[in-house]
């Protein structure tokens, strides 16, 4: 609908060629001066036709009331900024059913009331999102308050965060604590106690670029399960295996919302685990024989970084002192030698992990394994024994699939990266956001439209 009030209607000469070079769609320059700083002021008019309809209404008005002059800022054009004066009109609105009065001209690359033009909004909002540690850098640079670059930042990253989640196969959990633990002392005891220990449970694409899928609050069976249970069932469906720690939390809720995906237990968990077996056994025999703590003498401690280093990358000079040495400490050495060779029997068995082996490969490592642990008489070996038996199903699917959770960790690595970065963070929407924005980064460059002429060659 249009308004029939009359209108005179004013000629405003226009410079055809700063208009081009502006680029504001629905403004044109009228002239461009220059003030005593250097700055150059770029006097534009409206030059949309539809930027007289009432925002309430949609009726054109045809009745000006009056003038009204904005300086939007806009993105920079060389080394001096380009200071916008925007002379627009103010309109009355003749629909007798809208309730609004009077307007002022808005166009989409200037909406109403901003004081900044859209296309520099999306500017400071994609440099925060890739080119600045923090929000509070990219304020800085831009010279805009936290709050504006943040909406700015948020609007960037909102739909490529809330998009559909992408087909997965190999899914990675892993925890991550958030932050510092905060302690407290008990007004009775005087004894200090952990007050928070904040975690998140990071989800991941293990095998694929989809990257970090989800920041959960917690780290417990429900909460994994419940973020699992909600999603659609196609994307459930495609998912085979899950990769985890030897943590019975995930396991379980992996069990109850993916029943039918393989659970995969992490190579790189089983080692340190036999690493820190080594270690306790190491501990418990010092103390045994001396009573105390291991000192700079002894050979078991001078040798307790050979001890969890892998047999191949020690030098045959390097593994013969380790060993004379443990040898001539008599029976205690002996033991933790036992419990060095039952940590590289299971490195030994996981290396298969990615070769494609056979059954009878698996289970010529494996019985060599069990035999060894069990000629021990040390508890922490027949612990970890133990431990291996009740997760073989995990550990055995890591080694016939080569699956691991190194994503998960590496995403890990990224995340406390984004806390140092913005120094903590006290909103958890804020982290989750900035830190699942810099965690997919490989999904969305693989995700990108490619434009190509048809003539192109690559």
């Amino acid at each position: 609908m249009v308004q029939t009030t009359q209108l005179q209607r004013v000629h405003v000469v226009t410079d055809v060629g700063a208009t081009v070079l502006l680029g504001i769609d629905g403004l044109a320059v009228e002239n461009v001066t220059l003030e005593v700083d250097g700055a150059r002021v770029a006097h534009v008019v409206t030059a949309d036709e539809s930027a007289a309809a009432c925002p309430v209404c949609g009726v054109v008005s045809t009745s000006v009331r009056g003038h009204a002059v904005t300086r939007p800022r806009d993105v920079p054009y060389g080394d001096t900024p380009v200071q916008l004066v925007w002379r627009k009109r103010r309109w009355r609105c003749r629909e007798a059913a809208c309730p609004r009065g009077s307007f002022t001209e808005s166009l989409t690359a200037v909406p109403a009331q901003a004081r900044l033009t859209t296309r520099l909004r999306r500017e400071y909002g994609a440099g925060i999102a890739d080119r600045f540690s923090c929000v509070q850098a990219g304020a800085l640079h831009y010279r805009v308050s936290w709050p504006v670059a943040h909406r700015a930042y948020v609007e960037h990253v909102e739909q490529a965060l809330t998009a559909p989640l992408p087909p997965v196969c190999v899914l990675g959990i892993d925890e991550t604590r958030r932050g510092k633990i905060k302690w407290e002392q008990d007004p009775v005891t005087g004894r200090w106690r952990v007050a928070h220990d904040r975690w998140h449970t990071a989800i991941v694409d293990a095998a694929g670029t989809g990257g970090l899928l989800a920041h959960i609050d917690g780290r417990t069976a429900a909460r994994v399960a419940e973020w699992l249970l909600a999603q659609p069932n196609p994307w459930r469906a495609g998912v085979t295996h899950v990769t985890i720690d030897l943590s019975a939390s995930y396991l379980r809720a992996v069990t109850d919302a993916l029943p039918d995906a393989v659970v995969v237990a992490d190579r790189f968990h089983l080692v340190r685990l036999a690493n820190d077996m080594v270690t306790e056994v190491r501990q418990r025999a010092t103390r045994d024989v001396r009573g105390r703590r291991g000192r700079k003498k002894d050979p078991e401690w001078a040798g307790r970084r050979r001890l969890l280093t892998a047999h191949e990358r020690l030098t045959p000079a390097s593994f013969a002192t380790l060993w004379n040495s443990l040898i001539q400490a008599g029976e205690p050495g002996v033991g933790i030698l036992h419990a060095y060779t039952v940590k590289e029997n299971l490195r030994q068995l996981l290396q298969l992990a990615g070769t494609q082996p056979d059954r009878e490969a698996i289970s010529q490592r494996l019985w060599r394994f069990y035999s060894q642990a069990a000629s021990s008489t040390s508890p922490e070996v027949h612990r970890l024994a133990a431990t291996i038996e009740m997760w073989w199903p995990a550990v055995e699917a890591a080694i016939t699939t080569g699956y691991s959770n190194a994503r998960s960790e590496g995403y890990n690595r990224l995340a406390k990266h984004q806390g140092r970065n913005a120094f903590g963070f006290r909103n958890v929407d804020n982290q989750r956001r900035r830190i699942r924005w810099a965690c997919t980064r490989q999904h969305r460059r693989a995700s990108a439209t490619i434009n190509e002429t048809p003539g192109q060659v690559r």
